[in-house]
């Protein structure tokens, strides 16, 4: 005569039936892992590989390189030989040069022409202008506002300045313009005023201390980033102390600043905001920190300083590698290699006449150095990350 069956019996035939229901259902095709790895080996593996990061991977070296470029276009009219350079060097980025006065319009159709010579489909180029206000508008005309100087801009409260910022930020916008060079974070003390030519005599600046500048540079870069449009700030470590102007004096120095110094608090907060900026680097030689080179071939300040102290780990703009008096007597291809071997991201040339020398320089170091084909990946995908958090990637 069969027994009466206990209670455990009974529960244990419960939680049998319960398994056999579910685990038909976890073990299908798609719940399994593709190669029957064990849950602890699953749980150890990388995270799939983002947008922007298999973008990057899937670009040629040719392509990798040319994603380390600004090159000059002109903002009226474009000449064949620049939007050729695009095309053939696979360039990144372009920056609007010489300024025009057509207003919104005819710039968006300059935008639209440079963009359609990109080789990356995936990955648009940034466009570029300074656009910073007074004698430093490059943009102008119907749709573009006539901009104060900074000097006037720091006289608005901050919350005033960055919705301003927020307008004229939306007007590059229209024009097919998404990186703005600019705010300029470099600290005139009152002392040295107009006699500093490359900012004081422009009226490039903020206020005459560290904390003016920071508040209203900031602001300024908060307007931008507001209306979609990513600031580059400059010109890290600063220009502020300095006599002469990098784009027509050569040896420029600074012998005042030194590697904790306070005039950088503008850059420190600007670098702490919740997007990244782009950071343009000065082309002048700081006494203090590096004697030896100028600040955009200095792995001390690119590297030790804006990476290290700073903890920056986003995108190195240089300011001007091809037309500044400042790196004349350095030939084109090795002012690339200097840059980019000290720790920078992108080298800019106004002249896009001198992109092809920089380019197959790098090009040469990269095939013959692995370590350096290393450091030009990761600096790609630098870049495509950074399009990627300004919305700009279209992944598929």
């Amino acid at each position: 005569m069969p027994r009466k069956p206990t209670v455990r019996a009974i529960a244990l035939a419960a939680c049998a039936a319960a398994l056999a229901a579910v685990v038909p259902a976890a073990l299908t095709a798609d719940a399994l892992p593709a190669d029957d790895a064990s849950p602890a080996e699953t749980a150890g593996r990388a995270p799939a590989p983002s947008c922007a990061e298999r973008e990057a991977a899937g670009m040629s070296l040719e392509q990798q390189v040319g994603q380390l470029f600004i090159s000059g276009v002109d903002a009226d009219s474009p000449q064949n030989s620049e939007i050729a350079a695009v095309r053939d060097l696979h360039i990144g980025g372009v920056i609007l040069t010489g300024g025009t006065g057509d207003g919104v319009r005819a710039t968006r159709q300059v935008s639209e022409r440079v963009q359609a010579a990109a080789t990356t489909g995936g990955v648009p180029l940034w466009v570029s202008a300074d656009q910073e206000g007074g004698k430093v508008q490059h943009l102008k005309g119907e749709g573009f506002d006539a901009m104060p100087t900074a000097v006037e801009q720091g006289k608005l409260g901050p919350d005033e300045l960055r919705s301003r910022a927020k307008g004229w930020g939306g007007e590059l916008s229209a024009a097919g313009v998404n990186v703005n060079l600019a705010p300029v974070l470099d600290t005139v003390p009152a002392e040295l005023g107009s006699d500093n030519k490359p900012i004081g005599f422009l009226k490039r600046n903020y206020g005459t201390t560290p904390a003016a500048v920071t508040s209203h540079g900031t602001a300024y870069q908060a307007g931008m980033t507001d209306a979609g449009v990513t600031p580059a700030v400059k010109h890290f470590p600063g220009l502020g102390r300095v006599l002469g102007n990098t784009d027509d004096t050569k040896d420029v120095k600074d012998e005042v600043t030194t590697r904790d110094d306070a005039y950088l608090e503008p850059f420190r907060a600007a670098l702490s905001a919740q997007r990244q900026p782009l950071v343009m680097i000065s082309s002048a030689r700081y006494t203090k920190i590096d004697a030896g080179s100028m600040a955009a071939f200095s792995s001390t300040i690119l590297t030790g300083m804006l990476r290290g102290d700073l903890g920056f780990d986003g995108v190195i703009v240089s300011d001007d590698l091809g037309a500044a008096k400042a790196v004349e007597d350095v030939p084109a291809g090795e002012r690339a290699l200097r840059f980019l071997s000290a720790g920078g991201t992108v080298a800019l040339s106004v002249d896009a006449g001198k992109l092809p020398a920089m380019v197959d320089a790098v090009l040469q170091r990269a095939r013959s150095d692995e370590q350096f084909r290393d450091r030009v990946g990761t600096d790609a995908e630098r870049v495509v990350k950074a399009k990627a958090a300004a919305g700009l990637l279209r992944c598929g």
